[in-house]
């Protein structure tokens, strides 16, 4: 097993142990939505469905980037890619540096594209991997051993300084994005992995010309937790316990960032819990609704119970159009708030 395997084994251990959650939420509960007592809408007719990256959807829903490495990842990204082609959501894979560095495939392949022909399927590299050795063809690959519809680049200057292998100098990062966006064929969007993309941040990067931005605030897995509790003794562990907290929470940032860039395509991951919280982040701003390590444990016993979890969420969400008087995703976005 290389080293990189095994980190993503780790990585999923301690995700699913629940162990490496922020103790702080991710801020939804602050906002509360007026409730319509006579709402004049339909349940059943409801819609639920949105475009993201030119493509439909049939729910705003996306399978968050998870894993892209041990020997689960293709079972994983089976069962995520056959629930995506039947409820019509998006997903999108874990980081492909290994597939690109490895004989192995662990199911980042163009399987996921023949199981999912319809859906929305992204790509993932780490943006700081853009000045380690990896650029425009390592890019282009990434796309197309999945067929994927864009790529995700994810930021995570803080999981990478307290991991023990991670590469800690972020010089130059800006302008390698900036120069990728202007050569792949494919719309590349930005991703935080729990600490969030602040206003400043989000404008900086519009500027290097990301499709879209994954704000990806604090209030779920806090991956200094997780790296605190791969480290090798107490010294490791206790600075992961320091940084758990660290981060905007997500409600914070789709607020900010939606303020600052009106027109930006924006997905809200980080500590949503289910569909409540995915109405509350319509109503913030948000394009699209991520959930990770809420789906992890589903998506490991295989696309029936995805599509179990997927459908629950859709619910709660529906029920909130419902109870808001919003036939759609656009009334709930500007629904009354208390």
């Amino acid at each position: 097993m290389s080293d990189i395997e095994r980190r993503k084994r780790e990585h999923i251990h301690v995700v699913l142990s629940g162990a490496a959650k922020h103790s702080l939420p991710a801020g939804f509960d602050a906002l509360r939505f007026r409730h319509n007592a006579l709402p004049e809408v339909d349940y059943e007719a409801i819609d639920l469905s949105t475009r993201f990256m030119g493509k439909p959807l049939r729910l705003p829903y996306l399978a968050s980037s998870m894993t892209g490495g041990p020997d689960a990842a293709a079972r994983i990204n089976r069962a995520i890619a056959e629930a995506a082609q039947q409820l019509g959501f998006a997903m999108g894979v874990g980081s492909q540096r290994i597939s690109l560095t490895t004989p192995e495939r662990f199911g980042l392949n163009l399987e996921l594209r023949r199981i999912a022909p319809d859906a929305l399927i992204l790509g993932n590299l780490g943006a700081v991997q853009l000045t380690h050795g990896m650029g425009l063809e390592e890019a282009r690959r990434a796309v197309d051993e999945l067929g994927a519809d864009g790529l995700i680049l994810h930021l995570n200057p803080l999981q990478e300084a307290l991991q023990p292998e991670g590469d800690r100098n972020w010089h130059g990062v800006e302008a390698a994005i900036s120069r990728l966006t202007r050569v792949l064929p494919v719309p590349v969007i930005a991703k935080e992995v729990g600490s969030g993309i602040s206003a400043e941040v989000a404008r900086r990067l519009a500027d290097c010309g990301v499709a879209a931005i994954d704000v990806a605030g604090s209030g779920g897995t806090s991956w200094a937790a997780v790296e605190g509790k791969r480290a090798a003794g107490e010294a490791g562990e206790a600075l992961g316990e320091i940084f758990r907290d660290w981060g905007i929470p997500t409600a914070t940032c789709l607020a900010e960032v939606r303020a600052a860039l009106p027109d930006m395509p924006l997905i809200a991951s980080g500590g949503l819990r289910h569909g409540l919280d995915g109405a509350k982040a319509v109503r913030l701003g948000a394009n699209l609704l991520g959930q990770a390590a809420a789906l992890l444990p589903a998506a490991i016993n295989g696309p029936e119970a995805v599509i179990a979890h997927v459908e629950a969420f859709a619910t709660a969400l529906r029920i909130a159009c419902l109870a808001t008087g919003s036939r759609n995703l656009t009334e709930l976005g500007r629904a009354a708030v208390c």
